[in-house]
């Protein structure tokens, strides 16, 4: 199977996605919320930094649950450039 490349927008969400974790970690270690979430520290470390723009569901349910952040916040945050979403709410 091959992975097509990711699109510009699909990387751009992955890079507002892994804001949003690192915000949401606040102080706690990377290795703390990892382990709570059941995923490795160097996931978590990918995704936050970017690298990983896609990461599964499951993964990004599981640090959701760890850092009380609902999913749908979460969506609503990663999904649309900050800047789009200023215009959207007017």
């Amino acid at each position: 199977m091959v992975r097509l490349p990711l699109t510009p927008e699909e990387i751009e969400r992955g890079q507002r996605l892994g804001e949003l974790l690192r915000r949401a970690r606040g102080q706690r270690s990377i290795l703390d919320v990892a382990l709570d979430a059941g995923v490795s520290p160097e996931t978590l470390r990918k995704i936050e930094t970017g690298r990983v723009a896609t990461p599964a569901f499951q993964t990004i349910a599981a640090l959701a649950q760890v850092l009380d952040v609902s999913l749908d916040d979460m969506w609503a945050q990663v999904a649309v450039p900050a800047d789009q979403a200023i215009v959207a709410r007017t």
